[in-house]
């Protein structure tokens, strides 16, 4: 991926500060904790497969935005001389 593909420069710097520290919804970690247990036992239904995948896929998406923000703002600082 080109450098040009991991900034976000239409974002704010307070934005992407907070888009850096960003972490999943409070009731949705607990939920991703739960259905990871169920699955290390081997108990998950059908519909508990997909909703784990889903939200391991939003958690992909979140560390993804993550550390382009986190990224944005390396490179900002080099380009400021900070």
């Amino acid at each position: 991926m080109a450098d040009e593909q991991k900034i976000l420069p239409t974002i704010s710097h307070s934005g992407l500060e907070a888009l850096a520290r960003v972490v999943l919804e409070p009731t949705a970690q607990t939920r991703l904790n739960e259905l990871s247990h169920l699955n290390s036992l081997g108990r998950l239904s059908g519909d508990e497969v997909q909703e784990l995948d889903n939200l391991l896929e939003q958690v992909d998406e979140l560390n993804l935005l993550k550390a382009r923000a986190a990224y944005t703002l390396q490179e900002q600082r080099k380009a400021d001389g900070s």
